[in-house]
């Protein structure tokens, strides 16, 4: 069974950056990030297709986070610039059932551990 395995995250400073990785992507899936802050529900961060040519962003983070992949490495990143206090959460990888880049939950199957992304003002 794919496991998924993230790494990075931390604590930034406003206006900081961080990178995450998730190792365990397969070429023939689409791969995505949701995030989950404390008293809230998970929420669609970015997702990406199989190929990589197709990426979908919650417009939060719109034009700050950029999803990618490198299938040759199974793994996914999500790039996060200029972070805000609001970004503060723990981050989930996924992987979908299907090629395609998609916001639905129910279309992932497997999850990563999570990592917690804490952003100071």
């Amino acid at each position: 069974q794919v496991q998924l395995v993230q790494s990075g995250g931390g604590l930034v400073q406003a206006g900081g950056s961080l990178r995450l990785s998730c190792l365990g992507s397969e070429r023939t899936n689409g791969m995505g990030w949701f995030r989950q802050a404390p008293g809230k529900e998970r929420e669609f961060v970015a997702a990406i297709n199989w190929s990589g040519r197709n990426t979908d962003y919650a417009d939060s983070v719109k034009d700050r986070f950029t999803i990618s992949r490198d299938n040759a490495k199974n793994t996914v990143y999500l790039q996060m610039n200029s972070l805000k206090p609001e970004d503060t959460a723990v981050y989930y990888c996924a992987k979908t059932r299907t090629l395609s880049a998609t916001r639905e939950p129910y279309n992932y199957d497997t999850w990563g551990q999570g990592t917690q992304v804490t952003v100071s003002s």
